[in-house]
């Protein structure tokens, strides 16, 4: 039994992780998880009085060696990639001449799609059963994200949708992009009439993102997978009638992303709240 509590114990200390590899209970200059400092209980116990910037010669970057520069791209390659990748678009950014004001604006998602908005613009009615068969996926995002707060008693989604959608209103009205001119509309597309909308960010997407989080938080694994699917359909759908730009549909995805994590974060916040007795009612969140 003694054992058993000691197991326990030992299961829950936190673990202390590093930068350059994986968690290690030896605190190694060669894993860049640096020296802790000798008076490192106290600078933790009294933040404000660090001051490890006022000695240059403990930099971190002095006790570094080559081992951990190739450590580095050994257990971390994605942070490297993406360093590679910086430098490369800076370069890219300084060289690139922008396209004249007078011009469209370039889209590599319109580049990549031209083949598909041709077959659309020859087949208006094969755009509005496309446009139809996008409404319908709308709504079921729309029925599901609904449906898991009034049947199930989970508001999570419906609240990063309210967030996701205040803050789409909010930049599209703040910046107002031009609808593309080989835009093709359909009465059977939403907004159902052909009606303005805001162009950044998409909440197609975003909203698809929103509800299949939640049905990967519930272990709803096919139909979370029907839903990618979908969405990415929906994605090549929007580009080949130019309903959206490509960074309208990439912040789409992160805006899903970002507004189901704060919707947590709210919740939370909301039943920690509510345990303490600072919420005497919390209404329909619940």
């Amino acid at each position: 039994m003694n054992g058993d509590k000691h197991n326990l114990h030992h299961r829950s200390t936190p673990q202390t992780t590093t930068l350059l590899k994986p968690p290690n209970t030896n605190i190694s200059i060669n894993n860049f998880n640096l020296k802790k400092p000798s008076n490192y209980q106290h600078i933790t116990e009294n933040p404000t009085e660090w001051r490890g910037w006022s000695s240059l010669s403990d930099a971190s970057c002095l006790r570094w060696t080559g081992t951990d520069v190739l450590d580095m791209f050994k257990y971390h390659p994605v942070p490297c990639l993406f360093a590679v990748s910086l430098l490369f678009f800076m370069g890219v950014e300084y060289t690139l001449r922008m396209i004249p004001s007078s011009s469209p604006p370039f889209d590599i998602g319109f580049v990549a799609t031209a083949g598909l908005h041709r077959v659309l613009v020859s087949s208006p009615a094969l755009n509005t059963v496309l446009a139809g068969l996008n409404t319908v996926f709308v709504g079921m995002q729309t029925a599901y994200i609904i449906g898991v707060w009034v049947v199930e008693g989970r508001p999570r989604a419906a609240v990063a949708a309210l967030f996701m959608f205040t803050c789409r209103g909010i930049l599209g009205y703040s910046t107002q992009l031009p609808v593309p001119e080989e835009f093709l509309g359909s009465g059977a597309d939403f907004p159902v009439g052909n009606v303005s909308f805001f162009l950044f960010y998409s909440g197609h997407v975003a909203g698809s993102v929103i509800a299949s989080l939640d049905m990967r938080r519930m272990r709803r694994w096919e139909l979370a997978i029907l839903f990618d699917t979908l969405n990415l359909l929906q994605v090549v759908r929007l580009l080949s009638t130019r309903g959206h730009y490509t960074i309208d549909l990439a912040v789409g995805v992160g805006a899903g992303i970002l507004f189901d994590s704060l919707a947590g974060k709210y919740m939370n916040k909301v039943v920690v709240a509510d345990v303490d007795g600072s919420y005497k009612n919390r209404a329909l969140l619940s």
